[in-house]
């Protein structure tokens, strides 16, 4: 029963960091209607706030905490993959986050369960958890990306056929389309004006996107800016390369669809049982956790669950 309460508590705990990354996201836009306001973009009597609630005092930490540790390595790579999962945080940021949601759950749990290392394994357990969520966000804001991939060009290829120029083209699409590949387009506007060159920021927006398909496209971009030709129609070309790579990636999506449900079911059928077991007869899965031959069939479980998932995954994983 307690191993139970310390699992809602990390659920509890794990639903407000959350909550959290959600309202960033909500307060990035509170910041650009202020900024409009300033710039006399809104109506006089909507005033910006001057207290700061506990949620914006909370991500003043976050960003204080992650200027100090700026300089480490990596960092740059972690922004990326921050700006690839479309979460409006610093790489640093994250770490801060993920280090106060480690200690936060490791003291509640230890604290309800009195046990020390089940508060560790709970915050671990969190801790893999915003992770994943964070590769879910990147896998889910590529696929969009790429399933806006064709229209994009077909946009861009019409409008210089209609006496665009390709900087015109993409800020046509940054203001028509819809998230996420208007709000890449946007950063590379807003990159190339504060002075970066156009190849600079396509190549910087190839490294935060992250998709293959982008990168084709970037490559034919330069190169034609180098060598000339009909840029439209080469955008054209691609387009219908990418439209059929994106058929084909569905068919295998489809087929594999059992395989990967199968993988999902395997590895959280265990836990389910055991937590429904818990609180139907607490005493006959006290074993497992006070006897040290329970704690290692545990730990040897979680393992083999693990190995037994990404084998499935991978095999289902089939490149397009």
């Amino acid at each position: 029963m307690i191993f139970v309460i310390a699992i809602i508590c990390t659920l509890l705990i794990l639903l407000l960091l959350f909550l959290l990354l959600e309202y960033r996201s909500r307060n990035r836009r509170a910041l650009a209607r202020r900024m409009r306001y300033y710039a006399g973009g809104m109506d006089t009597q909507e005033k910006p706030k001057e207290q700061k609630s506990l949620k914006e005092r909370f991500m003043d930490v976050l960003h204080s905490g992650g200027k100090y540790l700026s300089n480490i390595r990596h960092a740059r790579g972690l922004d990326f993959k921050m700006q690839k999962a479309g979460i409006p945080l610093l790489g640093t940021e994250f770490l801060i986050l993920l280090g106060i949601s480690f200690l936060l759950t490791a003291v509640v749990a230890g604290l309800i369960t009195r046990k020390w290392y089940i508060g560790i394994i709970m915050a671990v357990v969190v801790v893999m958890a915003e992770w994943i969520y964070v590769l879910l966000k990147t896998d889910r804001r590529e696929a969009a990306f790429t399933n806006q991939m064709g229209d994009c060009l077909m946009m861009v290829a019409n409008a210089m056929r209609a006496g665009f120029s390709f900087l015109q083209a993409m800020d046509l699409v940054s203001k028509e389309m819809e998230p996420p590949i208007s709000d890449e387009f946007k950063h590379v506007m807003r990159d190339i004006g504060l002075g970066a060159s156009v190849e600079r920021a396509l190549d910087d927006m190839d490294k935060r996107v992250g998709s293959s398909d982008f990168s084709l496209v970037v490559t034919a971009v330069l190169i034609q800016q180098q060598v000339g030709g009909d840029l439209a129609h080469i955008l054209d070309t691609i387009s219908d390369t990418i439209q059929d790579r994106i058929r084909m990636r569905r068919e295998v999506r489809t087929l594999t669809a059992q395989g990967r449900m199968s993988g999902w079911v395997l590895a959280i059928l265990p836990f389910g049982l055991g937590a429904l077991i818990s609180v139907m007869n607490p005493s006959y899965m006290e074993p497992l956790f006070t006897e040290r031959i329970g704690q290692i069939a545990i730990g040897a479980a979680v393992v083999m669950v693990l190995i037994g998932f990404f084998v499935i995954q991978r095999i289902v994983d089939i490149d397009v």
